[in-house]
């Protein structure tokens, strides 16, 4: 998720309470935050989302949630996925009963859907819509 590096680091790096909302029409807006648990390796967390609204809901037309590992180079490394339009929500990385679990064939899903996912938000300009915002927050 190079893109959603680059707008970290644009923001000024990863920080608890951050939360970020770009507007991008004529696509959903995008949403990264901070989480308030850590990943399941104990390190710091992400949430990037689109959320539409259905019925008055906030309902996510995916969210994922990564770890910001610094090991290697900054990058960031799947263990959520969720679509509440579809009704699915798929840990592929989690502690349970004390011990880290690991689905591979989910944890290779995460990974190859972010990849696509970081290719889309960067051909739709997210980077850019982000620069604008920063530059005039109230347009």
């Amino acid at each position: 998720m190079k893109t959603i590096l680059q707008i970290l680091k644009l923001a000024g790096g990863w920080h608890h309470g951050l939360n970020l909302k770009i507007e991008n029409p004529p696509y959903m807006a995008l949403v990264i935050e901070s989480t308030d648990e850590s990943g399941p390796c104990g390190l710091p967390a992400i949430s990037v989302a689109h959320y539409g609204e259905q019925n008055g809901d906030l309902m996510s037309d995916t969210e994922m949630c990564f770890e910001l590992g610094l090991g290697g180079g900054v990058h960031l490394n799947p263990f959520y996925w969720r679509n509440d339009y579809a009704g699915i929500e798929q840990w592929s990385r989690f502690i349970q009963d004390g011990y880290y679990a690991f689905h591979a064939e989910l944890y290779k899903q995460h990974g190859q859907f972010a990849k696509q996912w970081d290719k889309n938000l960067r051909g739709q300009g997210f980077i850019e819509a982000f620069e604008r915002q920063q530059r005039n927050p109230r347009a």
